[in-house]
């Protein structure tokens, strides 16, 4: 407990001593220059990263490697429902690129390469996006559950995760969790993307596709593999600071063979900043641990 203390401590001071604040914070009429010189160089980075290949076939593999099942409507604080209903529509237009796929052994999967930029066009609408922990509307907003969807069901697989970026602020109370805290995937057109690369020797297929409830999906592949995943977390708990709270967990990865563990691997630490009103009985109702860091002085040896 006494490093993820320190750990911890280090966090807290990161945020409250930011290193430095994003040119389009400091001059917002930079921001549009910016994004578009960050997507011309991912396009250039994908182009040049043979490794990024994938293939679409009508006919699916017989052997399930993993499925998973995710709520399509579900109360996200006090946000417009309207918005839910556009986010289905957003996600029936990219499940459509997405079903079929087919990630051979050392290829890479790239979301955004695959479904590519949403545009009105082609049958995307506006819905919810987080900018900043604010709910807008936006161009495609709700794909965020589909790459959350993917990358829990890619962790039960022999896939490994290149490129991922977590959710940084706790934005909704939980309302129906089914997924450890900080188990999803965030991303934002075209340079904060969802990449994974199949180290099997077996070639593997996403089977996608919507319910009236439900986004549904399974992993496939021509034959049985004899890997068994669990993701599981540990150290969940909220963190106090002051008026502040805080939200941290560490997510682990367990490869069983033959009924045998074969490796425990930590996935990721989670440590994000709460932005709904925390309070006595939402944190009893939930059974939730709280770690006091209030009067607490927090002096990192490295830091100036």
């Amino acid at each position: 407990m006494i490093k993820i203390e320190k750990e911890i401590a280090e966090r807290i001071y990161n945020q409250e001593n930011p290193k430095r604040v994003a040119l389009s914070k400091k001059y917002p009429f930079l921001k549009k220059p910016i994004i578009f010189l960050r997507h011309l160089f991912r396009d250039i980075h994908n182009f040049f990263d043979f490794r990024i290949k994938y293939e679409r076939k009508n006919d699916f593999f017989d052997c399930v490697v993993a499925r998973h099942q995710s709520v399509l409507r579900r109360r996200l604080g006090d946000s417009n429902p309207k918005l839910q209903e556009q986010k289905i529509i957003n996600l029936k237009q990219a499940i459509q690129k997405l079903n079929g796929v087919v990630i051979q052994p050392n290829h890479v999967f790239s979301l955004w390469k695959i479904i590519g930029k949403p545009k009105y066009e082609n049958g995307y609408v506006n819905g919810m996006l987080l900018s900043n922990g604010k709910v807008i509307e936006g161009l495609g907003g709700g794909l965020c559950q589909l790459s959350n969807f993917l990358y829990w069901i890619f962790l039960h697989a022999p896939i490994e995760t290149v490129e991922r970026y977590h959710h940084s602020m706790d934005v909704f109370p939980d309302s129906g969790r089914t997924l450890p805290f900080g188990g999803g995937a965030t991303i934002l057109y075209n340079f904060i993307d969802l990449k994974v690369k199949n180290v099997s020797t077996y070639p593997f297929q996403l089977k996608i596709w919507l319910t009236d409830n439900h986004l549904k999906g399974q992993i496939l592949s021509p034959r049985p593999i004899p890997q068994k995943f669990h993701i599981f977390e540990k150290n969940h708990f909220f963190v106090k600071r002051g008026k502040k709270y805080f939200r941290y967990n560490e997510i682990y990865k367990e490869t069983k063979v033959d009924g045998k563990v074969e490796k425990i691997e930590k996935i990721t630490t989670n440590f994000a900043p709460v932005l709904y009103q925390v309070t006595d009985k939402y944190l009893q109702k939930n059974n939730f641990k709280v770690l006091d860091f209030t009067n607490r002085e927090i002096k990192i040896s490295n830091k100036e």
